[in-house]
């Protein structure tokens, strides 16, 4: 499949390629821009199930032929029955895997919640495709035969994993064929009866049943006590355009700070040029910030309009001049989508188990891979983001959309963790400061800061191969320890992007994932 793709209709691209033709035959049935997205969403939790679904959350702009903008908010709370101080006696830090970092699933909720801003197509249509997939199989894609086969991998032991991705004990290779039958059957049940067959129904208590018999103290009361939430999306000016994002409990504003501070600071924003060790210190006096402040909005204790007024980016401004330092893991994994159409339609939709198959438990009688967003709780508890029960931890996902004077110009996201609001500046740079192409832009070799749990008190660079030595040398210069890795790898995430003009639209697709751009 093509990374680049242009008409004058249409336009969607995805990190896998089933997603991306699901998309296009919503199109193909006389959907709009949302119907794309929702087939394209449902498909990749069978195809990419290392990365997102059923068990996940989401986040997505949705933009509207009025001009109206919504934000999809749907991200899981920690159990009511979360024991935040037995954690404390027994860790320092918040578990990654297995059943205390499991929160209730939010991505099917949004997917109706997205669904109701303006589909066309009824709902059990956004589920035919992935249906298919999860009964007659899909091969395994050039991720997650990685994820399978990593040496330290931990998912062949989870009975419900190794059932569906270690026959004999064997990593299923790159272009076998894998069935997810449970799934299919959970994916048929909540095309045919809703949402509530997981958040109220008989799907929903399998799924608890089997949790906590894995030792999670979820309930049928939790799900239920779910919903999605449709915000006004944080929005704020950089050059020529507008960017918007997600507010709170969403990282995005992160990519605001990072913009704003450019411009205060007059710096050439340009992740290859000159000022790269500079904009390597915007990256991590945003990141700083975000883990001083994120956290389920109800126990934010600074307004996300303070975070971007220009006093505090002021006071940003003076940290980017100090020493980088407490940066965060760079790990994370997701899945990003864009699409859009001629009649205005425009949706930028997030969704993920957070690390490569979350919690790494699958409940086998649903098929249901539980995410390990819980993991983005701090056990500090005097923090904002303190674990709790009933609560809703800081997110990574962060959907983006680009406006200037005549209205929408751009789609975007990516996935990538912590590093999302890194990894969607650089892309944004490249496509509106130095007029690359989207497929141009996800291309564009980047590097991404964060830090290593190796002593070494230097913060750390990630730097792909292609990025340019004054660029590489830049950051080094500011006090970053530089590690060279390969071009196009995974671990500077996927990116993908759509340009709106007035001769049409245009999607480019990562080079480091398994999908492709498609228009009409």
């Amino acid at each position: 499949m093509d990374l680049s793709a242009s008409g004058p209709s249409w336009a969607i691209a995805t990190p896998h390629a089933a997603g991306t033709q699901a998309g296009a035959e919503a199109f193909a049935r006389g959907g709009n821009a949302v119907d794309a997205a929702l087939h394209a969403a449902t498909s990749l939790a069978v195809a990419y199930p290392h990365m997102c679904g059923v068990g996940g959350d989401l986040f997505a702009l949705v933009q509207r032929p009025d001009g109206e903008v919504l934000a999809v908010s749907s991200s899981g709370r920690a159990p009511a029955g979360a024991d935040p101080d037995r954690v404390r006696r027994e860790r320092v830090t918040m578990p990654v895997r297995g059943p205390i970092p499991i929160t209730v699933p939010g991505a099917v909720a949004g997917w109706h919640a997205v669904h109701a801003t303006g589909a066309t197509l009824p709902w059990p249509d956004a589920f035919e495709r992935a249906i298919g997939l999860a009964f007659d199989g899909v091969e395994v894609g050039r991720s997650l035969a990685e994820i399978l086969s990593a040496p330290d991998a931990p998912h062949g032991s989870d009975p419900g994993l190794a059932a569906l991705f270690y026959p004999d004990g064997i990593p299923a290779p790159h272009g076998a064929r894998f069935t997810q039958t449970a799934l299919g059957a959970t994916l048929r049940a909540i095309a045919e009866r809703g949402p509530d067959v997981l958040y109220r129904g008989d799907v929903g208590r399998a799924y608890v049943e089997g949790l906590r018999a894995a030792g999670s103290p979820i309930t049928v009361m939790d799900l239920a006590a779910h919903d999605a939430v449709i915000l006004p999306p944080l929005r704020t000016p950089f050059r020529d355009v507008h960017v918007s994002v997600a507010p709170p409990n969403s990282q995005g504003f992160a990519l605001l700070e990072i913009l704003a501070l450019t411009e205060r600071l007059e710096l050439d924003p340009d992740p290859h040029g000159p000022d790269a060790g500079a904009l390597a210190r915007v990256f991590a006096a945003a990141a700083r910030d975000r883990d001083r402040h994120l956290a389920d909005p109800d126990h934010m204790r600074v307004h996300p309009s303070t975070l971007l007024d220009a006093g505090h980016i002021a006071s940003l401004g003076d940290e980017v001049r100090t020493d980088a330092a407490a940066l965060p893991s760079p790990r994370g994994d997701t899945v990003a989508l864009v699409a859009a159409d001629a009649a205005g339609w425009a949706v930028s939709l997030i969704q993920s188990l957070f690390w490569d198959f979350g919690s790494g438990i699958c409940e086998p009688t649903t098929g249901i891979v539980a995410q390990n967003r819980g993991t983005c709780f701090t056990l500090e508890p005097d923090h904002p983001n303190a674990f709790a029960p009933g609560k809703r931890p800081a997110h990574t996902l962060m959907p983006v959309l680009v406006h200037d004077e005549r209205g929408m110009v751009g789609v975007a996201g990516s996935m990538g963790g912590y590093g999302q609001p890194q990894i969607n500046a650089q892309t944004l740079v490249h496509a509106f400061v130095r007029g690359a192409t989207p497929a141009e832009a996800v291309a564009a070799p980047r590097w991404r800061i964060g830090r290593r749990d190796d002593g070494e008190p230097r913060p750390w660079a990630a730097v792909e191969r292609g990025v340019p030595p004054a660029a590489h040398d830049a950051i080094r210069a500011a006090g970053f320890r530089v590690e060279d890795v390969d071009a196009r790898t995974e671990a500077l995430g996927h990116a993908h992007m759509i340009r709106l003009h007035a001769h049409g639209i245009e999607a480019g697709a990562d080079p480091r994932a398994d999908g492709g751009a498609l228009a009409g």
